[in-house]
């Protein structure tokens, strides 16, 4: 029984596979706070589980961990751990699948982002329709309006920029209106309202609607929701400046600077000044001096300082001149050293940076502010110079000494030489001369700029030697400078060496070639040459850069009258009555070439033209008279000749042209009368005794035998004296051959018996008013041809005049002696 061994029953190999064990239900685990815990903690790392044996329950072997034996831990809520067996019971079963999970069914693909779901579905298309969306497309559309408004007038646009803000303002009531209604009150843009209403008044205040933009400004300082509406008070005094209401403009400045706080000083100091200046408008100096110096005290600048010594000039106060002087050459610029636009030949890169910012507007900026100061402390200084001293030399030494002394050490040589310029404004040339010959022993710029003032003075007083010299100084202390070389260019073209000339005019401009003086010099040297075609390319290259210079463009119209072509002479001359109205020269030549064209009706109107801008060119008085002859308009003509007869009242022809004008147009009486004048100032004249004679013998007069008996006596002198003429041009061209063949004793010898000939002759004439040239190499013409040509017959009436031989029948009148 011992062998016997009781059978034992054997291990089921399939047993617990159809065991549920919760600890293993992962469905859960998200829901599970205790294991989130853990995962979330340090303390939640476990090494992975250990391979399952096959063949072996599950249930059978414990899972182990790095702390031992695993314990079932509670929940933060108190339940038990999942997969925990509490009192020896099972935890209950609960749902394999958790709601809303699904297990990855088998054969599908990874697909984190859903691309196989396809494309994703349209955005939703934006409701125009709600008040709101509505709202901000009308509040774009104003933004929109306004930028417009601002950009035509930056362009110049003015009635479009006010066209633009005003349809701005009509769109911003509406946005209102519409807030209003949507129940959105509370939500108005007021900045949106600002700027329309600011835009608005600055575009009428551009329009020169000064009440419309004054209203507009009224609307926003008194609406007390806008801050800072108080300096907008500024703009309405400026509009107030305009219109010259200097109190008001005065109060409203007040009032703006009483609402700006002193933190904002440089807008202080600007009204101000604009204070001051009002005030120096209505003529109260001692106010306008209180605003200067508070600002000169404050911030000095510039242009406040020029205004303190104005005002100081005006009540005649010789020492704060003098201190207002001081403080304008020592008041700050701001502007850097000029040494940093020098570049350095190290540095590349700076080298570069330089040559970026040497004409940017920055430095062009810097620059014109420089000179603007230049032009102040220059002006000034002219200004007190003879105010501030008993003369005027004294008084601009003392500026030069202050200025001296000061940042502007260069401008003393300047005020120096402006102060030579003064005294030829004044007439004292030798004061200017003594002051520039001051400077030839100065640096070269100085010395080659007082040397061409003085080589410029010279040759105004026609001294070309000193001219000259003082040129060549100039050129030998600076060669690039374009003055002197136009110095030297005009002493060498008096002399008529225009080929020298035009060097030095060329070298001019190729160092300056912009220089218009070397130029247009340059022009009239090649026309001198008879180069016209190089004169006409000069003057056409300077009317390029002086559009509107008349000088330049009468020289065009010279030049193509000369190269023969009338028509284009003729429009260059239109130019230059479009620039000058009134120029007499100009209308008379313009009537010129209409003459040499045919055109006589437009030549008579430049020519009465010019006769009336000036009455006083007697060539157009002889053609305007000469016009109304040849048009049957005698007595018309007699105004003209009367003219003449007062400009040059010993020519007899113009009396006997007024006589003749009176006989053509039958106005006898009045004929005889000036010819009887014109016989009692010049008594021995052929002609007016001879029409004398004529006249009393067709009115039948008893003066004829007197007048007749006269002409005889005058004919017979002109007769004699035309014979002593004749023989005195005779002796006086043997003498001429006499010297030449003769020692120069023997013509010593004629010469003096010339002379006591030539004087014995002029004893022997008659007296005479008429001027008389012994050496006239003309011919005297003893008969009369009247220049008025042949008589008109005269218009027949009732009454028979007795018929006459007329002792003038045989007379031929020729055209010759008719005004051209």
């Amino acid at each position: 029984m011992e062998n016997v061994h009781l059978a034992v029953e054997e291990e089921d190999l399939y047993s617990g596979y159809n065991d549920y064990n919760p600890t293993f239900d992962s469905e859960e685990l998200e829901n599970d706070v205790g294991f989130q815990q853990a995962v979330r903690t340090s303390h939640g790392r476990r090494p992975p589980m250990t391979a399952k044996f096959p063949g072996t329950a599950i249930g059978a072997r414990p899972l182990a961990t790095s702390f031992g034996a695993r314990i079932p831990l509670a929940s933060s809520m108190g339940r038990p751990m999942t997969g925990a067996v509490q009192d020896g019971a099972a935890r209950p079963m609960t749902a394999v699948r958790a709601a809303g999970y699904t297990s990855l069914t088998r054969g599908s693909t990874f697909d984190p982002l859903g691309q196989s779901r396809g494309p994703a579905a349209p955005l939703e298309a934006k409701n125009e329709d709600t008040p709101e969306e509505k709202i901000k497309i009308l509040e774009k559309k104003v933004n929109d309006l306004i930028e417009e408004s601002c950009m035509a007038q930056s362009v110049g646009a003015l009635q479009l920029a006010l066209d633009k803000a005003k349809e701005a303002g009509r769109k911003e009531r509406t946005l209102v209106r519409q807030r209003e209604q949507s129940g959105n009150a509370d939500h108005i843009n007021l900045d949106l309202t600002y700027s329309v209403l600011l835009n608005l008044a600055n575009q009428y205040a551009n329009n020169d609607m000064s009440p419309e933009a004054l209203n507009s400004y009224q609307v926003i300082v008194k609406n007390k929701m806008f801050s800072n509406a108080g300096r907008l008070k500024v703009n309405m005094a400026n509009i107030y400046v305009k219109q010259k209401s200097y109190p008001k403009a005065i109060k409203f400045y007040r009032m703006a600077l009483d609402q700006i706080s002193n933190a904002h000083k440089e807008m202080r100091i600007k009204i101000m000044q604009n204070i001051g200046v009002v005030f120096v408008r209505m003529g109260q100096y001692s106010d306008a001096i209180t605003s200067f110096e508070h600002i000169m005290s404050e911030s000095p600048n510039i242009k406040t300082g020029f205004n303190l010594i104005l005002c100081y000039y005006a009540i005649g106060d010789r020492e704060r001149m003098k201190k207002a002087f001081q403080k304008l050459i020592s008041a700050p610029l701001g502007i850097d050293d000029e040494d940093k636009y020098i570049p350095s030949n190290d540095d590349t890169d700076s080298g570069l940076v330089i040559e970026a910012i040497k004409n940017d507007k920055l430095h062009t900026m810097e620059r014109d502010l420089k000179v603007l100061t230049e032009k102040y402390i220059m002006t000034a200084a002219k200004l007190i110079a003879p105010a501030i001293e008993t003369s005027f030399a004294t008084g601009f030494d003392w500026c030069v000494d202050m200025v001296k002394s000061s940042q502007y050490v260069e401008l003393a040589n300047d005020l120096e030489i402006n102060k030579a310029i003064t005294y030829l404004r004044q007439k004292d040339f030798n004061q200017a001369v003594e002051t520039l010959k001051t400077f030839e022993k100065k640096d070269s710029r100085v010395k080659s700029a007082a040397a061409t003032n003085l080589s410029f003075l010279y040759f105004l007083e026609k001294d070309y030697d000193q001219a000259d010299r003082y040129a060549d100084l100039a050129m030998t202390a600076d060669r690039y400078n374009p003055a002197a070389l136009i110095n030297k260019g005009n002493t060498v073209f008096v002399k008529q060496d225009y080929e020298k000339a035009a060097e030095f005019y060329k070298e001019a401009l190729r160092n300056d070639s912009s220089c218009t003086e070397a130029l247009y010099n340059l022009g009239l040297t090649y026309k001198g040459l008879k180069r016209l075609e190089e004169a006409l390319e000069c003057f056409l290259k300077l009317h390029a850069i002086l559009r509107n210079s008349a000088q330049v463009m009468y020289q065009l119209a010279h030049l193509y009258e000369l190269l023969e072509d009338p028509q284009q002479a003729i429009e260059w001359l239109n130019q230059v009555l479009g620039v000058t109205h009134t120029d007499p020269q100009a209308l008379a030549k313009l009537g010129e070439l209409y003459v040499a064209e045919g055109d006589k009706s437009q030549a008579f109107q430049c020519y009465y033209e010019s006769f009336r801008y000036f009455p006083s060119n007697i060539d157009v008085i002889e053609w305007l008279g000469a016009y109304y002859i040849e048009t049957k308009f005698c007595e018309k003509a007699i105004p003209y000749f009367e003219r003449a007869t007062l400009i040059q009242p010993t020519q007899v022809k113009w009396q006997l042209m007024v006589a003749s004008c009176y006989r053509k147009s039958g106005n006898y009486q009045k004929a005889l009368q000036t010819y009887k004048d014109i016989h009692r100032k010049f008594p021995d004249n052929v002609e007016c005794l001879r029409f004398l004679v004529r006249l009393c013998t067709d009115m039948g007069l008893k003066e004829v035998q007197e007048y007749a008996t006269k002409l005889k006596k005058a004919e017979k002198m002109k007769e004699i004296r035309e014979q002593r003429v004749k023989s005195g041009r005779e002796g006086s061209a043997r003498s001429r051959r006499e010297g030449r063949e003769g020692s120069a004793d023997s013509g010593r010898s004629s010469s003096s018996t010339k002379g006591e000939r030539l004087s014995a002759k002029m004893r022997s004439l008659p007296g005479s008013n008429e001027p008389y040239e012994a050496s006239s190499p003309k011919e005297i013409d003893a008969s009369y041809v009247d220049p008025l040509g042949p008589q008109l017959e005269r218009p027949k009436t009732g009454a028979k005049w007795r018929v006459e031989d007329d002792d003038f029948a045989d007379e031929e009148l020729g055209d010759d002696l008719l005004p051209e």
